[in-house]
């Protein structure tokens, strides 16, 4: 995409201006739809121009929906006559190149994630308690192919299952973050390799995440890995149905290795934040 190029810091691209403006000026907040493919569906999204990104625990090294769903936001605020953007957005993890395309009603985002790290893959015992805190078992998995953890900024265990495993799963327990950090993962991906789709939640199993991006690229260097994908072929993987929020993340993989993860961008409502942030 061709247009106009901007670098911004702040884990979620925030446009920073000084205390005094900041006093003066009520935040603008934009709620977006992140991989969707029609509002109300994918993961939505709330972006305030002037903060920070952070999830309910803890700021995350790097995230996949707010980057691209903040990088809309900056076209649309920022470069409003140009149809093609692209973005240099900083984050803890490192910078993350965005590319924004206007379209008829909505934005097309896409992500380079760079070259994923391939860890180790798990050993049957070290993978026996995980799947047990996902309800699951040996038979659910997928045979001729292991559980191994991967990352593009965020490192995931993907867990290969078959379809029939996919609804079944969910977290019970309260250890698996712990059961996590001994094989070198932050979070778990259920995912089913036939029908490329996926699940995951937060350790304790409160939330399901209804479009994870910085989970799609680990996905997509999983099946690309072990043949299960076409690497010259756009790689759509599914979200989301079980939350009731359907969502559609595409990975393709450059010559170079680097993994594109795209989605389309909704514009759901904005306004202003009247109570000041403390």
């Amino acid at each position: 995409m061709g247009g106009s190029s901007q670098t911004l810091d702040g884990a979620n691209a925030s446009v920073h201006r000084s205390s005094s403006d900041q006093a003066m000026t009520s935040p603008t907040f934009f709620h977006v739809d992140v991989f969707a493919t029609s509002p109300m569906t994918g993961n939505g999204l709330t972006v305030f121009v002037d903060t920070a990104n952070w999830s309910a625990d803890e700021e995350l090294p790097f995230a996949g929906h707010p980057v691209l769903g903040a990088a809309a936001v900056l076209h649309r605020t920022q470069a409003p006559q140009s149809d093609a953007c692209t973005w240099t957005l900083r984050l803890p993890y490192g910078p993350a190149p965005v590319r924004t395309r206007k379209q008829n009603d909505h934005y097309l985002c896409e992500m380079n994630q760079g070259i994923p790290i391939l860890g180790c893959s798990i050993a049957a015992e070290q993978l026996s308690p995980i799947l047990k805190r996902l309800g699951l078992g040996e038979t659910d998995i997928v045979s001729g192919i292991q559980a191994q953890v991967i990352s593009t900024g965020l490192p995931y265990l993907i867990v290969p299952v078959l379809p029939a495993a996919l609804p079944r799963a969910r977290i019970n327990g309260t250890d698996l973050e712990l059961l996590l950090g001994g094989v070198g993962a932050k979070f778990v991906l259920v995912l089913d390799v036939d029908g490329r789709e996926a699940r995951t939640w937060d350790n304790l199993g409160q939330v399901e995440d209804v479009a994870t991006g910085s989970a799609a690229g680990p996905a997509a260097a999983y099946l690309l890995q072990y043949g299960l994908a076409d690497a010259d072929l756009h790689i759509e993987i599914s979200q989301g149905r079980f939350a009731g929020r359907p969502s559609k993340i595409v990975v393709i993989q450059d010559k170079v290795g680097n993994l594109l993860v795209s989605g389309e961008v909704w514009s759901v409502s904005h306004g202003i934040l009247d109570m000041q942030p403390v």
